[in-house]
């Protein structure tokens, strides 16, 4: 092999199992809730298409006396974003080592002294020194490891990792870039009546990814996936529709409802300059690309890309798996579908990627499957 590749990828979950039912009713059961939005509530959780989620807060699965999250009698307490943000330091350096670990596990053509850079993303929550440097010091890698942290850039963020770490080894063919997307969303978790709230409670999740990328040569039998191109766009008329901010009572989403219809305008002309790296597509429609992971944003954002590329329901079937098990885990949700077509012995051998956030962009890559 000559250019870089996704040798492996890990993921990890926390261990609490949210069903979307108990969600539901913990929230539709909120004070100061209008009968508007609890009608709001329950039909936004009831059409997700998600069975379950994973979260860190325990007390959301059991409310619990003393938490700051949820009280005994189901009520949420509201806590500060220093609270929420404690939460985040607590819990992300087990997530980043299991997910990153797994990675190692799965490339036995690598080891962790292999590893020459770490590049980590999340928007969920900070510390410094952060998740690069747990990675570093409990992994026993070099002191030297060059180390990136893409911070606060959402759902998509996992590209400009992976081209990032392309990059590094298009520069240095021996270079060992571990990629680590993790995302702890349900710390922000509010109750409200705008839509806004409603939508981010009924399907984000928490959950983190790590991806082994390298241009040496993989394992004898093993199949890895080619990283062949990228492309940004950013939707101007989109800007105000998805934007991520800090609050004094944790992260803010705005998430409007014509998100989905921007995208379905929007997507297919953002992928365009994906063409330019397969000269094959030229000119074809995108399902003749056999495989496709999709960002799961929500049930109308795969909809919708679904009916503006023409996709079957085959082609979108890990998106909507991974949304259905794992519900949206923002930056590390595309590396879970990843992870399962790659796992897939008869797995695409041509595979886009697309994730959006805000902006409102879009980032797209084309993968090859190269191997057995």
């Amino acid at each position: 092999m000559t250019s870089a590749a996704v040798h492996a990828i890990g993921t990890a979950l926390p261990p609490n199992v949210l069903e979307q039912p108990v969600a539901r009713d913990l929230l539709a059961a909120q004070p100061g809730l209008s009968r508007l939005g609890v009608r709001r509530l329950r039909a936004a959780f009831d059409a997700s298409s998600i069975d379950t989620r994973h979260t860190v807060l325990d007390e959301l699965v059991d409310p619990a006396d003393g938490s700051p999250f949820v009280g005994p009698d189901g009520l949420l307490v509201h806590p500060s974003t220093g609270v929420r943000n404690a939460r985040y330091v607590r819990h992300v350096p087990e997530l980043v080592l299991q997910a990153a670990r797994r990675a190692l596990a799965g490339a036995p053509e690598l080891t962790a002294g292999d590893v020459t850079h770490v590049i980590t993303a999340s928007c969920t929550g900070f510390f410094a020194p952060g998740p690069d440097h747990v990675l570093v010091r409990e992994l026993g890698l070099s002191p030297a490891t060059e180390r990136m942290h893409l911070g606060f850039m959402g759902c998509y963020a996992a590209f400009p990792a992976l081209r990032a770490a392309r990059t590094i080894c298009t520069a240095d063919p021996d270079a060992v870039v571990l990629v680590v997307c993790v995302e702890l969303c349900t710390l922000h978790v509010h109750s409200g009546d705008d839509l806004d709230t409603v939508v981010a409670s009924s399907v984000f999740a928490d959950g983190a990814a790590a991806a082994l990328v390298t241009a040496r040569p993989p394992a004898p039998g093993r199949t890895v996936l080619g990283l062949d191109g990228f492309a940004s766009a950013v939707v101007d008329d989109g800007r105000e529709e998805m934007a991520w901010t800090i609050g004094d009572l944790g992260f803010d989403m705005v998430l409007t409802a014509a998100v989905p219809k921007v995208l379905e305008r929007e997507v297919a002309r953002a992928l365009e300059p994906l063409r330019a790296d397969d000269p094959a597509l030229a000119g074809r429609p995108w399902r003749e690309v056999d495989g496709w992971a999709v960002h799961p944003g929500g049930r109308s954002v795969l909809d919708r890309v679904q009916v503006a590329l023409g996709l079957d329901e085959e082609q979108l079937a890990p998106s909507r798996e991974v949304l259905r098990r794992h519900g949206n885990m923002s930056s590390a949700t595309v590396l879970f579908i990843l992870a399962d077509l790659l796992a897939d012995p008869d797995g695409p051998g041509r595979v886009c990627a697309v994730a959006f956030g805000p902006g409102l962009t879009v980032e797209s890559a084309l993968l090859s499957r190269v191997g057995p």
